[in-house]
């Protein structure tokens, strides 16, 4: 253990004695040694704080001149009094016992005694020289927007983050000109930046990305149906609705404007759709279509005496009896005159009561009845007329065959309306016989087209 020490304190002496000579005319320093511009001269690098972990094995690093010594950590350091600069590079200066070389010459020590420290250091109560903490006491000469940093021996000054020094002055460092920090958008402030998103977006947890609002889930800002993309949202309607200026409302779409075709009669708008309505008489088939009643068949009002015809939008009780004097009922709707009656020889032997309904405003010509003759005799030939019931022309009695003929519409009838049409069948022989049979046809139109 004395060797040990003997041996450090010795090589610090020996460096301690070239670092005088060599300081005076060399500015580069050997290995261990860095220049000091501030002493002028070169100044022993403490590597024992500058390489980490130098020594290993749980052993202590102990600096000296020009190098360092890896010793156990109970080991006792001990160097002269004259030596006590060099001791104040000691890392842990636990274990370091400061002797005076045996003199009987020389005085006791005096705990007073004033050492000369270099710039930047200071005596301490030990009589060792120590660093000024230049930043801690205030005598530094930083700007007020700088950072004092305390160094061995000094200080530096130096700009706080997110500034950089040009001359003598710190100034901003714009991250934002420097590679992308942000996602979207950067906003330089004093000292640093912050990032902001694009609408639609908001910031990640790592305040740099930028992540898709869900505006459907957050607050659905639309009325009925709300779809997310990147970025914003779109808004949609449920059927029977569309979208309103704002994109972002639904309202009615009225279907009863957009076409005159949705219903056969009336279109009803309502929120979100439409209905069709039929008139009296008529009813929905399909949702638009409207068909007629047979009120004949589910609500017959007319008298036992009289029997029901049903028409296009409506319905008619008629007299089951039929016939006037003197033309009596032989079978339903047919009414003969008596041979044995004399008025009977100047009218027609028959009279046989028909009724047909058709929609008003009917596309003309058409062909809508047909007259024939139920009974043929041989070498007998019939024509066919309309008797009474044309006087405005609306018809036309076409014959088709010896026995029978066809009434053709010729003008478009409107309703609600009746007409009765007498037609007349005359039927003459070679003996000069001659009788007629007329066929009275009620033609019930319709108030509509359908």
């Amino acid at each position: 253990m004395l060797t040990a020490t003997f041996l450090a304190a010795l090589i610090l002496i020996t460096v301690h004695s070239q670092e005088t000579e060599e300081t005076i005319t060399y500015t580069q320093c050997t290995d261990g040694y860095e220049w000091d511009p501030v002493r002028q001269r070169c100044k022993d690098i403490d590597e024992c704080e500058i390489v980490p972990d130098a020594c290993k094995g749980g052993m202590k690093c102990v600096n000296h001149y020009g190098g360092y010594l890896c010793l156990p950590r109970t080991a006792q350091i001990i160097v002269n009094e004259r030596e006590e600069a060099a001791a104040e590079s000691t890392s842990g200066r636990n274990n370091v016992i400061r002797r005076t070389p045996a003199d009987p010459h020389r005085a006791p020590p005096n705990p007073t005694h004033q050492i000369q420290c270099a710039a930047g250091y200071e005596q301490s109560d030990h009589n060792v020289c120590q660093d000024i903490d230049e930043c801690a006491t205030g005598i530094h000469n930083c700007r007020a927007d700088q950072v004092c940093v305390n160094l061995r021996g000094s200080f530096s000054c130096q700009c706080p983050p997110g500034y950089q020094k040009r001359g003598d002055q710190c100034v901003d460092i714009d991250e934002c000109t420097l590679p992308p920090y942000c996602h979207h958008r950067c906003v330089n402030t004093p000292g640093s930046y912050y990032c902001q998103c694009n609408a639609g977006f908001q910031l990640a947890s790592n305040n740099h990305t930028c992540v898709d609002i869900n505006e459907c889930d957050a607050n659905n800002p639309c009325a009925q149906q709300c779809y997310n993309i990147l970025g914003s949202f779109i808004c949609q309607c449920n059927p029977g609705f569309e979208l309103s200026s704002d994109r972002i409302n639904c309202e009615d779409t009225d279907e009863c404007r957009t076409s005159s075709y949705m219903c056969q009669y009336q279109c009803v708008n309502e929120p979100g759709k439409f209905s069709c309505v039929c008139p009296e008489g008529y009813q929905v088939v399909g949702g638009r279509t409207c068909q007629d009643i047979n009120e004949c068949e589910t609500t017959n009002e007319c008298r036992e005496d009289e029997i029901c015809w049903n028409y296009h939008g409506g319905f008619r009780c008629y007299p089951r009896n039929p016939c006037q004097e003197p033309y009596v009922l032989t079978s339903e709707n047919r009414c003969v005159c008596p041979v044995s009656n004399a008025i009977c020889r100047e009218l027609p032997y028959s009279v046989v009561y028909k009724y047909m309904s058709i929609r008003s405003d009917r596309t003309v010509p058409s062909d809508i009845f047909q007259i024939q003759a139920t009974t043929i005799y041989p070498n007998t030939i019939n024509t066919f007329r309309i008797k009474s019931g044309n006087e405005n022309g609306e018809f036309y009695l076409r014959q088709t065959s010896a026995v029978s003929a066809m009434l053709v519409l010729v003008k478009s009838l409107s309703g609600p309306r009746e007409h009765i049409v007498d037609l007349e069948m005359l039927t003459v022989n070679s003996l000069n016989y001659r009788t007629s049979s007329v066929l009275r046809l009620t033609i019930i139109v319709g108030p509509y087209a359908f």
